[in-house]
């Protein structure tokens, strides 16, 4: 990983295009140099970019390469002393790229791509600042412009980043908790600029929390009512939390919101019914929570909840889960062997992952029924449904998920854009690592 930088760039894959012309090439030591008079160095072959350069140039980008090349070469002359006393910090003022003020630079930087962020904070402290103050990204929201990243752990301590855009790997800083958290039972949840990664320490719940403003592992986190297993989703700046179990291994039809700019927790109204192993998502504004397993024998649950924001109140649903029932069941595995479901929402349209059969089924929110549309990838195989990734990322939906093989492995990424057509699935990515995938979510800013 690149040292103090504010965005993950990747250092151990190559970049996606060398095509010259890249706005980030402005910023080249050797070119800042010769704007200012100075010769360049002599390139000794060990030279690295500070920035990644892009397939394609958008037109937000062109506008900010003209305005960095207009900033850099409009500044005034200064003697020896000056140049000295501000070097790498011309542009430490709150207009950013001086040519064309503050308001023009950061509504070029927010149709940057966010890959670029790294590179763009590396340029001087005003521009550090924008980008670690989280005020770029919360102007991406306001704006509509959102990136979706996915993230994902096939080891223990281990996280990858993957740019599905770009097709790009990184690597995130590895996290450093006691024994009982590496081999607890966890969950993890994108919101806002933050991973959460959820686990206990000896006999406490535990939040390690991951923050993409400075690349850097926390913890100390705690909500209202610490709990594991439970079903959750974001939306923008906020996440749901509902159901799971207490660290005296208690059901809960509890909840909570959590606002990731103000990191405060909220306690919701209650479910109808307890319920752990659950899943949730986001869908028509409302937060759902799917299947899990309740009740005093730890039966599955084929209702949802619905939980209204506006209205503060959960309406049960039923026949929500994509679980198959009756006699269907009777031979399977116990309730607790089983992964929560696999499901993911799409423009609001509900899809699952039907790991026993290997296809993809999607819910008639009018009917209240489920129907399938089509296959999963070939080599997306899970145990139970454990150790498979399904994911929505913006308009498509993700697997992630390999072979089993002897030793070490590989990870495939696989996307399919719902809105093209029946499932054809795209191999966007392919990497040496473990197959199973321990904990996976989605970044979207």
């Amino acid at each position: 990983m690149l040292e103090d930088r504010s965005c993950l760039v990747s250092r151990d894959y190559p970049r996606t295009c060398d095509q010259e012309g890249s706005w980030a090439r402005m910023y080249r030591r050797e070119k800042i140099d010769i704007l200012r008079g100075k010769r360049p160095l002599e390139n000794d072959g060990q030279e690295e970019l500070v920035a990644t350069k892009v397939p394609k140039q958008s037109d937000a980008d062109k506008s900010l390469e003209t305005a960095l090349t207009l900033g850099a070469l409009s500044m005034p002359p200064a003697d020896e002393s000056t140049n000295q006393r501000h070097a790498g910090s011309n542009s430490d003022s709150s207009s950013l790229i001086h040519a064309i003020g503050r308001d023009n630079s950061i509504s070029c930087l927010i149709h940057c791509s966010r890959s670029d962020y790294g590179a763009i904070a590396s340029l001087n402290r005003s521009f550090r600042s924008l980008v670690r103050s989280g005020e770029l990204y919360r102007l991406r929201r306001q704006s509509g412009v959102i990136e979706h990243w996915v993230y994902f752990s096939c080891q223990l301590l281990e996280w990858e980043a993957f740019d599905p855009s770009r097709l790009r790997w990184m690597h995130l800083p590895t996290m450093n908790p006691n024994e009982c958290f590496v081999f607890s039972d966890k969950e993890s949840l994108a919101v806002g600029t933050e991973l959460l990664v959820f686990g206990k320490e000896v006999l406490s719940h535990v939040i390690y929390c991951y923050s993409l403003l400075t690349n850097t592992w926390t913890s100390g986190m705690r909500m209202n009512a610490p709990r594991c297993l439970f079903g959750s989703a974001s939306l923008g700046e906020i996440a749901i939390l509902a159901g799971g179990c207490d660290s005296q291994g208690n059901i809960l039809s509890s909840a909570e919101l959590y606002n990731s700019e103000t990191g405060q927790w909220n306690t919701l109204p209650s479910m109808n019914k307890p319920r752990k192993m659950c899943s949730g998502v986001f869908m028509d504004k409302k937060f759902y929570v799917i299947g899990g397993i309740g009740g005093p024998d730890s039966k599955l649950l084929t209702c949802g909840e619905e939980y209204d924001l506006d209205r503060r109140i959960w309406t049960e649903i039923p026949n929500m889960s994509p679980v198959r029932t009756g006699a269907a069941r009777d031979t399977e595995t116990p309730a607790t062997s089983e992964a929560p479901p696999l499901v993911a929402v799409v423009n609001d349209e509900l899809y699952a992952a039907d790991y026993a059969d290997m296809a993809v089924r999607k819910y008639d929110k009018h009917n209240k029924a489920w129907f399938t549309v089509g296959r999963l990838p070939e080599r997306a195989v899970s145990m139970n449904g454990w150790g498979l990734a399904f994911r929505a990322c913006g308009d498509r939906l993700i697997v992630i998920g390999g072979p089993r093989t002897v030793g070490e492995g590989y990870i495939e990424v696989n996307s399919w854009v719902p809105s093209e057509g029946p499932p054809e699935w795209n191999l966007l990515g392919q990497k040496q690592s473990g197959s199973f995938v321990y904990n996976c979510a989605v970044m979207g800013c």
